[in-house]
């Protein structure tokens, strides 16, 4: 059943600074799970994209993980570093690399998602399941404005 305690929201109800509250307090439970796995939270979103569809663009991958193309070299560099990613030429377009995973990386694909799925159930016992999908809901049309 559900966790959930009827709390009250802080500012007045603000959506966004309950929002931003939110996701600092989630990103340390993230960062208790993913830390042990010698990854920041976003290597390791990185890496889950890639699990799902591994040679993505690194602009695809940017994208996919709600960072800026302009932003992410230094972040690809860092995953490059800890040989969890090889970047390549496209063979179609020489201006564009792809992003592959490296053996050390698949290895490691259990533990990473296995962490994931430790964060998910977390979260989903704080909720009612008809709460659950409702925010699941609000999660995906908010993912969504950027794309208007």
């Amino acid at each position: 059943m559900s966790e959930s305690k009827n709390q009250s929201l802080r500012f007045s109800g603000s959506i966004w600074c309950n929002l931003d509250i939110a996701l600092r307090n989630l990103d340390q439970v993230y960062g208790q799970v993913v830390e042990p796995l010698g990854l920041t939270v976003i290597e390791w979103y990185i890496l889950r994209a890639l699990y799902e569809q591994d040679g993505q663009h690194a602009s695809e991958l940017a994208r996919a993980v709600g960072r800026a193309a302009t932003s992410f070299t230094p972040i690809l560099d860092k995953l490059q570093n800890k040989s969890l990613i090889e970047r390549k030429p496209d063979p179609a377009d020489r201006r564009a690399v792809r992003i592959y995973l490296t053996a050390k990386a698949r290895s490691n694909r259990e533990q990473v998602l296995a962490s994931a799925e430790q964060i998910d159930t977390r979260i989903r016992k704080m909720f009612s399941n008809g709460d659950f999908k409702g925010f699941q809901n609000v999660i995906a049309t908010l993912q969504s404005m950027g794309l208007d």
